[in-house]
């Protein structure tokens, strides 16, 4: 009778050990990402039909994410562009690393607004949509900054 017991309970916490593992894995597995946007802002535009974008997305939790794309009523066609070897080009998605961040900056990956439905001027706040894949849509004021701005990293 004893030895059932001990086999008994060696099998229950095997179990309940097993059931917290697989718990805890689907929650970092499949949790919802925690986004935060900052640093966000678009140079006044020099050209009248693009413009470009940068932002940082920060993300607080276990779960990676991916930027899947970006929309905005200012402009007809709004991409997410890496830069390799000073060259842009379209890309699908930016991945955003748990507990990472992903930086679109000056003369890095960025966003780019093209067929540009009007100019916007220094001052003025562009408003855009960030799709992801497993947070959803994040809704982001970009500042008109001048032409110029490029505040630098701490």
């Amino acid at each position: 009778m004893n030895g059932r017991a001990t086999l008994a309970a060696a099998i229950a916490l095997s179990a309940s050990m097993t059931l917290a593992g697989c718990s805890s894995d689907s929650d970092a597995a499949g949790g919802k990402p925690e986004l935060k946007v900052s640093g966000a802002f678009m140079p006044e535009p020099v050209m009248d039909d693009m413009a470009a974008g940068f932002l940082t997305v920060e993300n607080s939790s276990g779960t990676a994410d991916k930027l899947t794309s970006v929309t905005s009523d200012i402009a007809d066609e709004v991409q997410i562009h890496e830069t390799k070897d000073q060259r842009m080009q379209e890309v699908e998605s930016f991945d955003i690393p748990a507990d990472g961040e992903l930086n679109l900056e000056r003369g890095g990956n960025h966003i780019m607004f093209l067929k540009l439905k009007q100019k916007p001027k220094q001052g003025e706040k562009v408003s855009v949509e960030l799709h992801f894949e497993k947070a959803g849509l994040i809704k982001v004021e970009l500042p008109v900054k001048e032409t110029t701005h490029n505040p630098k990293k701490q």
